[in-house]
């Protein structure tokens, strides 16, 4: 993935508005779930299957999140790294899926 990110000490548009609450909301629901998905994925006695399962959850949330960027967000460079996250994400998260289908 090569996405060329510019960082600037102060966003001119960090502070809060209307989707502000939304926005966080949002994270913090996909965050929560994604963790707990992940400790019960990790429980898994096989080293691959617990491996798999906390990748898979922990994957699912980067999509959710980038989603969430493309949803609230406005920078350009930032919108463009989340579609780039969700791509390379997507096409792991089906690796891990056969893999799981094949050794369940």
């Amino acid at each position: 993935m090569n996405v060329k990110i510019k960082v600037a000490k102060t966003h001119p548009d960090s502070a809060p508005n209307d989707h502000s609450k939304a926005m966080q909301r949002d994270y913090e629901q996909i965050i929560q779930s994604m963790h707990e998905d992940m400790m019960s994925g990790i429980q898994a006695a096989d080293p691959d299957l617990a491996f798999v399962k906390g990748m898979l959850s922990h994957h699912k949330g980067a999509v959710a999140m980038a989603e969430v960027e493309l949803k609230y967000g406005k920078d350009d460079s930032m919108k463009n790294l989340a579609n780039a996250i969700i791509s390379a994400q997507k096409r792991e998260i089906e690796q891990m899926e056969k893999w799981l289908a094949d050794h369940s």
